[in-house]
């Protein structure tokens, strides 16, 4: 599941995380309060899913599996690894380019402008000008900021502040 859901149109801002993150319950404290049918969404991400349900039921879990993976993902990219995925995805150009033309070209990084889930979608922050910008794809409209974060641009300048711009 993990594999399919990091290759979806649209989903190229995400990063894989690793399986053990994800088996670690201690990682995915308090997220049972967050996501609607928890256990069958955590169950369908490891691809432990009985196929039982019904076709309205599968529908809300796989729903719920998105959500859960996001906030997961939120959670992993702030880890020594995660951060180490994204830099990555950053140094390849994955996240597109700032579009003001004083900023040269600056590859851009994934922000969320809130931490809860289904309030706004994934923004691009520029680390040269310091501003927020609409990614121009229509197609990551529908990411949630919130499985970015309002942190992670941030502390993966902070921890590797070669890669912070001149200004």
């Amino acid at each position: 599941w993990v594999e399919w859901h990091s290759r979806l149109r649209g989903h190229e801002f995400f990063c894989e995380i690793d399986e053990d993150y994800i088996l670690d319950r201690f990682n995915l404290t308090g997220l049972n309060l967050d996501v609607p049918h928890y256990a069958a969404a955590y169950d369908l991400i490891n691809d432990c899913l009985e196929d039982t349900l019904d076709d309205a039921t599968r529908v809300e879990v796989d729903r719920s599996a998105r959500l859960l993976y996001g906030l997961i993902h939120a959670r992993f990219i702030l880890t020594q690894r995660g951060l180490a995925k994204m830099y990555e995805k950053y140094r390849l150009g994955h996240f597109g380019r700032c579009p003001r033309v004083l900023c040269g070209g600056q590859e851009t990084l994934p922000v969320g402008l809130t931490d809860t889930p289904g309030m706004k979608s994934v923004k691009l922050f520029c680390p040269r000008c310091e501003d927020v910008y609409t990614p121009p794809a229509r197609r990551h409209a529908a990411i949630d900021g919130a499985f970015f974060g309002t942190t992670f641009p941030h502390l993966l300048l902070n921890s590797m502040p070669e890669i912070m711009p001149r200004k």
